[in-house]
């Protein structure tokens, strides 16, 4: 049975408790003792060689860096270097895996050699904040599970493939998988039929053992998934400035299976962006064009739903400011990635894989491992800043708005309008009047607008538009007729005609 020795580093009379705890759990623990040497340099016996060579020397016998970070840098040598960056150079030279854990959050004011030691790690390995002694030995705990499994000396399921033990399923909505079979087959050529036996669909999907049913089944499928998950919700903010501050102008939390998260909070923030309506001269829809790609937007919000952390209690956050929008999850770069390597080509390697399959299957995922590379392309294309990606706390993409564009060339059509005629207008009306030019259905409206979710569409677009006079129904004797098409009013065509001399 192998042993992995793991150096822990930090400044010692600053975490003189955690790096206690740590040697004692590692030492007690049922799972941790048969697999993991803790070393502490403190209590290494008495040597007559130089600290920093035995430090040094423990580090080259190691196999795992288990640094701690938080306020002090510690005692400098006479390069202005500390004794923990130092082995934090020596474990990077040496090419051994290195776990980073960073008390406290961004409030917290650090030595100034300490907050830059944090960035350079920040540039090179995943790393995990936390503020708890309890928090730390869970980060712990997950580093070492996932360290033994990579090295296939343990078997872990990872969450979506685990079977729940109490759903079964009768939880799960059969129009959910007929939609999901019908889509998949047209997308990606899927074995199965439309009205195959759910027990079958999921059998093929792997989902399914006797009568439970697996996490994923349930987060894709489930009539209530958050009954299951509380926590498997996305949170929506939209605010003026360029910080999180009261009053929030608009807040969502948007529940239910993860195809709807991610179409209601695409949906979210493509009405609060700006967006520019082309003309019909190329084609018979004029064009619509907004300010962050829409295919941006859903790749950042489907990668933070599809990779995030099920077990966390925290859930995925997607807040626009003036200049950014932040999407957010509770998750960790696996071992195989860090941040430069998000930029090159990699490999896929899913949090969830089966979470992550279905979404390939119904194309809400186009590749597999190249999410952050198509995000990266999107907004070098559409004239924005490069995005940036963030392990602070959990896993960030940070999609820049044309205000800090990287060139001059950002059309001015992007640029808040001052003029008064429509300005009593709602916004979203203002855009369904722009895409109307001939009577159309609900989803050909939809379509025009790039938008996915009926429900938001009916409450946000559609029906303000009716109330306020600008479109209406061609037969609004027959409300939920299939050949019911909306078209402008007199006052529609006028705000159309104002809107386009604009």
């Amino acid at each position: 049975m192998p042993i992995f020795n793991v150096f822990i580093s930090s400044v010692q009379k600053e975490f003189s408790a955690e790096r206690e705890a740590l040697f004692q759990h590692f030492k007690t623990d049922a799972l941790l003792s048969t697999f993991f040497n803790p070393i502490l340099f403190e209590r290494l016996p008495a040597a007559s060689q130089a600290p920093h060579k035995v430090y040094l020397e423990e580090v080259r016998q190691s196999h795992i860096y288990l640094g701690l970070l938080g306020v002090d840098y510690g005692y400098e040598d006479k390069n202005g270097i500390s004794a923990t960056e130092h082995e934090y150079n020596y474990a990077t030279s040496l090419q051994i895996a290195r776990w980073i854990f960073i008390e406290g959050g961004n409030e917290l004011k650090r030595h100034e050699k300490e907050s830059a030691f944090i960035s350079k790690v920040g540039e090179a390995v995943s790393r995990k904040r936390y503020n708890t002694m309890e928090e730390l030995m869970h980060e712990v705990d997950k580093a070492c599970v996932a360290f033994l499994q990579h090295a296939g000396l343990i078997t872990y399921q990872p969450f979506d493939a685990s079977l729940h033990p109490s759903a079964t399923i009768d939880e799960l909505e059969e129009e959910k998988i007929q939609t999901f079979v019908r889509t998949a087959r047209a997308k990606r050529g899927f074995p199965l039929r439309e009205g195959a036996a759910i027990d079958q669909v999921l059998t093929h999907l792997n989902m399914l053992q006797g009568h439970q049913v697996s996490n994923s089944a349930l987060l894709i499928f489930g009539k209530k998934p958050q009954q299951f998950f509380p926590t498997a919700i996305v949170k929506c903010a939209h605010f003026h400035g360029l910080q999180v501050q009261k009053p929030i102008p608009d807040h969502k939390v948007f529940n239910g299976d993860v195809f709807e998260q991610v179409d209601q909070a695409v949906d979210f923030v493509l009405s609060k962006i700006n967006v520019s309506v082309g003309t019909r001269d190329k084609s018979v829809q004029a064009p619509i064009q907004y300010e962050i790609p829409r295919a941006a937007v859903t790749e950042a919000i489907v990668n933070a739903i599809a990779h995030r952390d099920y077990t966390s209690n925290g859930s995925v956050q997607v807040m626009l400011f003036t200049d950014r929008l932040e999407i957010s999850n509770p998750g960790r770069l696996v071992p195989e990635l860090s941040l430069e390597k998000l930029r090159l080509q990699h490999a896929s390697y899913p949090t969830n894989p089966l979470l992550a399959e279905c979404m390939y299957q119904t194309g809400y995922i186009e590749r597999f491992g190249t999410g952050t590379l198509e995000i990266i392309r999107l907004s070098d294309e559409a004239h924005l800043h490069e995005p940036d990606f963030n392990i602070d706390e959990g896993f960030k993409v940070v999609l820049w708005r044309p205000s800090v564009a990287i060139t001059d060339q950002v059309p001015t059509k992007y640029r808040p309008s001052t003029d008064q005629v429509t300005d009593h207008v709602d916004e979203l009306i203002q855009r369904l009047v722009l895409v109307l030019y001939k009577p159309k259905s609900r989803p050909e409206l939809m379509e025009a607008l790039d938008l996915r979710h009926n429900g938001n569409f009916r409450d946000n677009y559609l029906r303000p538009a009716m109330e306020s006079g600008f479109v209406e129904m061609t037969d609004p004797n027959s409300p939920i007729s299939p050949q019911q098409r909306y078209r402008l009013t007199t006052k529609g065509i006028t705000l159309k005609q104002t809107l386009t001399k604009k």
